[in-house]
């Protein structure tokens, strides 16, 4: 394992801090020394910078609509003749299939975006960045086939960022995708664990890629009596993507097969301070130069990727604390960037009553109120060692001059009660953004982002609930046979399995049992 180089607003509302240092110089023995301490951060963070507090009971009923996405204008991207679904050349689409952070909920899958480009400056090209538990299903219902996912770009190994990486593997062979995938991430950790213990795990992308084709493998074998190769397929070389390490799949499939599981690892620590030391893939083919940078968050080894492409950069940070190294991607030698996306979390409190199935926080005399406060430090721990709060996102925001284009909140629980409160916080730094819209929003599954120079395009986009698979892309040509297969080379469904206890679909006697056509 390679050596690593060496390389916020909180409390509660206002409101509760005047009532909790009020209980105090009161001498109500409500006592704990937890509750004159949230009472000492309320009025900490009150000095530190006044922010209208948050009416929680007046937002009680706005938690089931995000009002602003179910106004923006829609396109059906399985009609071919919607003036919205064909891709321009000029063009950079940004597709949001997952866009919350755990635990789940209906309303949003966890993180995945899909971005795709157009072929302004050679070939078209696409990318998948995370892939969370839930995002196939949006995935399919907008009409991306597994063929359109070969290229996965792993910000870090959370669950809800590479959960449905086993569906994107799994069953893109038995789809339209005939060649390998490849997944780009963070390398090993290099974190003593814990200090003091010698002990180092080779937790990096590769490790994941060889660990997740190992626990495939019954998968992998019983699906391929289907053919997952063909004859025109050339596997691309470290040269003609412009990558750090040579591609080599993590076990013994051939180098042009769709069960083939490729990992690129990326030295995680480096930021671009040597030109070139951060690159994660550079096609002169299609234009695109994806590169990376460390962020903050939960363990040495998380990253955030910025693409640049025809005059166009979008910036995708995943889960972060706030950072100068995503403050800096965005200002960009002060070219600014277009779309800058960013996660935000509520603060610890709102987490804490929203996830206690409560409207608002509790009243001190209520008999939840001190497992509200135990379930408010626990989850400021998780803040202070992943994410970034909305105010700190306001002041980071704040920073980034030129300001982007469009700056697009993520992986946060939204609802108009939810955005609400967090525009507060981010107008406390920013007073410029008066309202959602221009310059500043919050992500939701199927918001689709048109990226030109001339003008970036919000849209919805309008899907069946009760769709299929999306309409295969195959390979043109031949199919190469399958590993299980007949003598002259047609599958063979048979090869794996012991039908001897089998029903079959006429009996001994030719009487029929059922219909072989399926009816």
């Amino acid at each position: 394992m390679e050596p690593m180089d060496p390389t916020t607003p909180k409390g509660i509302t206002r409101r509760d801090a005047l009532k909790l240092s009020g209980l105090a110089i009161g001498g109500l023995a409500i006592g704990s020394t937890m509750i004159d301490a949230q009472a000492e951060h309320a009025r900490a963070a009150e000095a530190c910078l006044p922010v209208q507090p948050c009416d929680w009971k007046s937002l009680s009923s706005m938690t089931q609509h995000y009002s602003y996405f179910e106004r923006l204008p829609t396109y059906n991207p399985l009609d071919p003749k919607d003036p919205n679904t064909p891709l321009l050349p000029n063009e950079m689409r940004i597709t949001f299939l997952g866009s919350c952070i755990p635990p789940v909920r209906r309303a949003q899958q966890m993180m995945s975006i899909f971005v795709e480009v157009g072929n302004a400056m050679g070939k078209a090209d696409q990318f998948v960045f995370d892939c969370g538990s839930g995002v196939c299903a949006n995935y399919g219902a907008m009409g991306i086939g597994f063929g359109r996912m070969d290229k996965v770009f792993i910000a870090h190994l959370h669950g809800d960022h590479m959960s449905d990486l086993t569906h994107i593997y799994c069953f893109g062979p038995s789809a339209d995708r005939k060649s390998p995938l490849y997944v780009w991430g963070p390398g090993p950790s290099g974190v003593e664990s814990p200090k003091g213990s010698y002990q180092y795990y080779d937790d990096g992308t590769k490790a994941f890629c060889e660990n997740l084709r190992r626990a495939m493998r019954w998968h992998s074998e019983s699906f391929s009596f289907q053919t997952t190769s063909y004859p025109g397929y050339t596997p691309p070389t470290k040269e003609s993507w412009g990558l750090p390490v040579d591609p080599a799949p993590v076990d013994d499939d051939p180098a042009d097969d769709a069960y083939a599981l490729v990992p690129i690892e990326l030295k995680w620590w480096k930021y671009g301070a040597v030109e070139g030391d951060n690159v994660a893939y550079d096609n002169k083919e299609t234009g695109v130069r994806i590169t990376h940078f460390p962020v903050i968050h939960c363990r040495k080894g998380s990253i955030g990727y910025k693409l640049e492409w025809n005059g166009l950069t979008m910036i995708y940070t995943s889960d972060t604390k706030p950072e100068i190294r995503s403050r800096d991607q965005a200002i960009n030698g002060g070219k600014g960037v277009d779309v800058f996306i960013h996660e935000m979390v509520v603060p610890a409190e709102v987490w804490a009553f929203k996830n206690m199935g409560l409207s608002a926080p509790p009243e001190p005399d209520d008999p939840l109120y001190n497992t509200f406060l135990d379930t408010v430090e626990g989850l400021k721990n998780i803040q202070n060692s992943s994410h970034t709060p909305q105010g700190a996102f306001g002041y980071l925001l704040s920073q980034i001059n030129p300001r982007p284009r469009l700056t697009v909140a993520t992986h946060f629980p939204v609802a108009n009660d939810t955005v609400a409160c967090a525009l507060n916080s981010v107008q406390a730094h920013c007073p410029d953004i008066q309202k959602i819209g221009p310059e500043l929003i919050w992500s939701f599954d199927l918001l689709v982002l048109r990226v030109t120079r001339e003008q970036i395009l919000q849209l919805r986009a309008s899907v069946p609930e009760f769709g299929f698979s999306p309409v295969a892309r195959m390979p043109s040509g031949t199919m190469n046979p399958p590993k299980y297969s007949t003598p002259d080379g047609e599958p063979d469904p048979y090869a794996q399995i012991d039908p001897s206890t089998e029903i079959p679909a006429t009996d001994e006697q030719g009487n029929c049992n059922y219909r072989d056509d399926g009816y």
